[in-house]
């Protein structure tokens, strides 16, 4: 056995920070890269009816898997859109440009992985707060998310 092995992690239900956001819906903060060695990094997301979740952007360094729990989600994958019903699964590699909200008229609730972890509550933390997405654009490299137009994707989730 490996003396240096990392300690498991383990984050009760009732412990998890939950972070509302303004125009409904919360992120429940479940793994931080610096709980898992940089392994991965786990948020459980609750989107409102018809919610977004986020705009096009991309990872350049990890892994980003969504699980929907329940409800109904859209997806943009590079060029390609797609819905996803509870119990599918949706795995974004680095590089891919992507985009995701819950379905018009739906709710949805989705447990996101990212792999390798990167920290970022602070991410989902001001979200929260209301910080509007451009505020953050000094922050892609810190939080692993860049930001990117698809003109097509805002189209089709204002047109509702």
């Amino acid at each position: 056995m490996n003396a240096t092995r990392s300690p498991a992690f383990v984050m009760p239900a009732d412990a998890a920070e939950v972070v509302e956001l303004p125009e409904g819906g919360a992120f429940t903060l479940l793994a931080d890269a610096s709980h898992t060695s940089g392994a991965l990094g786990a948020n459980r997301l609750r989107l409102g009816r018809g919610r977004d979740g986020a705009r096009p952007h991309f990872h350049a360094l990890s892994t980003e898997l969504f699980h929907v729990l329940t409800g109904d989600m859209e997806f943009l994958l590079g060029d390609e859109r797609v819905t996803v019903s509870a119990g599918g699964l949706v795995v974004v590699p680095p590089g891919l440009p992507h985009a995701f909200g819950a379905t018009p008229g739906a709710e949805a609730d989705v447990l996101v992985v990212l792999t390798p972890g990167v920290e970022r509550f602070g991410y989902f933390r001001r979200l929260g707060r209301g910080q509007p997405f451009d505020d953050l654009l000094p922050e892609q490299d810190r939080y692993d998310v860049h930001f990117v137009e698809d003109a097509a994707w805002q189209s089709m989730r204002n047109a509702r």
